[in-house]
């Protein structure tokens, strides 16, 4: 289910309106999102986005992301992991933190504050097509390299957050 609007945010995240997505985009407008990234033992899934997209096609980023439109952002990120890669199940998902960033994609803005949630998944994915191009589970440490060695095939948002996420799975593996 595309999403047809966000949640203008200020920079506390405290709720101002709903507005038209596509225009928070073209604005910029500050919004809330969440971007989810799921683990499997020592992998982690990615996505790389469709090329249909209306931005960051064909780039790699996390296993699903959105704009909560409620401040139950966990529920609302499940929902999303059901329309984009098949998972039915409720999965515990933890908020690990929250960043402001802004970019700049030609034609169209970025300008949100990124509520990133973890949680632990080992079943099946039934991607859809509208949404990603593929997946894969990738070794966290392959990840890692591929972040600094090829940032350009990413999407923005994780080339912010992935090596936060990877640094605290890793400080919880000690």
């Amino acid at each position: 289910m595309e999403r047809k609007e966000v949640l203008v945010v200020d920079l506390n995240d405290n709720p101002i309106k709903k507005v038209e997505k596509l225009s928070a985009h073209k604005k910029p407008i500050l919004h809330r999102a969440f971007s989810v990234f799921l683990i499997d033992g020592s992998k982690i899934l990615i996505q790389k986005r469709a090329k249909t997209k209306y931005h960051s096609p064909s780039l790699w980023a996390n296993a699903c992301c959105s704009h909560p439109l409620t401040a139950d952002i966990s529920f609302e990120a499940n929902l999303r992991l059901k329309e984009e890669l098949g998972i039915s199940k409720t999965i515990p998902l933890e908020e690990l933190f929250s960043f402001v960033y802004f970019a700049n994609l030609g034609a169209i803005f970025e300008y949100e504050l990124d509520h990133v949630l973890l949680g632990n998944y080992s079943g099946k994915i039934k991607m859809n097509p509208e949404e990603a191009e593929k997946f894969e589970w990738i070794e966290i440490s392959k990840l890692e390299k591929q972040l600094e060695t090829n940032p350009k095939k990413f999407a923005q948002w994780f080339l912010i957050c992935a090596p936060k996420v990877i640094k605290i799975i890793k400080n919880r593996q000690i």
